[in-house]
Order: structure tokens, then sequence, then C-alpha cells
């Protein structure tokens, strides 16, 4: 990517846990100087473009489920563009993750091999174990391969969930590039380090939710949220009951 193009976040948006979208926003804008172009993705507007065309799922357990693999289409750039869930919080700057690509790759995540430690999620929701669960949770595309190219809404709004969480749209698993685990750090599924992670992810419940107040690093977490409600200047927000 050229000094000239920002850097792009794309952020998946649920309407219930909106607070979650504006902490993550501003722990990515805070660490990297606001020089980054943030966009959440929310469902109902990519609906309104007809972008996103697929029924409505039910038991889908976010509203970005699926519209994140339309992220490298709405990018419309060359060069390298990042995704990730709501519910993650950055204590560095995410910039350095762009650093040193290697341009074969069609995209770089985090590989995880877990069993999560759940039956179910913060909102009540059944917990699905499936092969490479989480790796699309934070996804760096990159815009230029042909598989990521090939990824249409045509694609998106066809496949089955499956072939998209599972990268089946790649045609070759050595295009998939790897990342230290620590850019996307599955809290309550791995021990707890003895330095603060790159990228925390409340997988399983963040301290936005009342029953999940005393998970590893709530506290970072709160004080972010104190940091964007001081800095928008209004009341401290309430967390989900």
């Amino acid at each position: 990517m050229t000094a000239s193009v920002r850097n792009k976040v794309f952020v998946g948006y649920d309407s219930s846990e909106d607070i979650a979208w504006w902490v993550c926003r501003h722990s990515l804008l805070r660490h990297a100087d606001n020089d980054l172009t943030v966009v959440p993705l929310k469902q109902q507007a990519l609906r309104d473009l007809g972008l996103y065309t697929r029924p409505q799922d039910l038991g889908a357990s976010t509203e970005f489920s699926l519209t994140r693999f339309l992220t490298p289409y709405l990018a419309a750039q060359s060069g390298w563009v990042l995704f990730c869930d709501c519910d993650f919080l950055f204590t560095t700057d995410v910039r350095k993750v762009f650093e040193g690509l290697d341009p074969s790759k069609a995209v770089y995540c985090v590989q995880h091999d877990y069993t999560p430690a759940y039956n179910l999620k913060m909102d009540g929701k059944q917990q699905a174990t499936y092969p490479r669960k989480n790796w699309s949770s934070f996804m760096l595309f990159n815009c230029d391969h042909p598989d990521v190219q090939a990824l249409t809404p045509a694609v998106v709004n066809s496949a089955t969930p499956a072939f998209l969480h599972q990268f089946k749209w790649i045609s070759d698993d050595q295009a998939i590039g790897s990342l230290d685990r620590d850019w996307n750090f599955l809290e309550g599924e791995y021990p707890k380090p003895e330095v603060f992670p790159r990228v925390i992810h409340f997988t399983n419940g963040g301290p936005w939710f009342e029953q999940w107040q005393d998970c590893d690093y709530a506290d970072l977490w709160l004080r972010e949220l104190d940091l964007y409600v001081r800095a928008k200047g209004g009341p401290r927000i309430r967390q989900v009951a």
C-alpha cells in the first residue's frame, strides 16, 4: 500500500452492542494518531445499498456474521484492508500489522486451534465449534489477490457460512498468512500473558455486559470507555444488562 493511501479498518457492527463498536473505534484511532479510516459494517445499510441480500438469519451470533466478507469489495482499493469484530480492544498502533506483508498471500489472520471454553456466548446464544473458528474475526485482505477479488457480493450472498468462515474461497491454503496470537488474543480461551496483548478479543463476552464485569482486561476496556465518554463530552454509558 502506498503511503498516500490511508489504512482502512472495517469493524463489524451489531446494534445490540453499539458501545462495543464505539470503544473499539476509539482504541483504534487513539493508538494510531487518528491516521486511520475506520468504517462500521452495518447490515441494514448494506441491505439498503443492495449489497447484502441474504435472508435474515436469526441464529447468527452477530449481525455482521457474513457481511464481514464484503470488506475487500467495500474497500475499493489496491493493497491491504483489515476487518475485525466489534468486541476488540486495541492496545497498540494497528498500522504495525500492515508492515512487511507478503503480497503472495490472499489473507492474514491468527490461526487459532482451540476448543471454546464456554457452551454459551455473552448473549445466551449457543457457542458453535467448527474448523478455523475465529480465524475470520481479524482478517487482513490483500485486495490485489485474485482469490480476494473473486469474493464478490454475489459470492457472499450465496455461499454457505462454512465456505466463507473456513476460508474455502481461497484456492491454496499456502495463501493464508499467519499472524502472531496477540493480534487476536482470545480473552478467556488462552492463559493471561505477562504483557498486554496488542489486540484483546472479548469473544465470550465483554465488560459492556453486566455479567462479564470480571473478565480479564475488563479494567482496560472500562478505561477506554471512560476516555471515549470524556472525549465525547457525554455521561458515562451503562453496560448492557
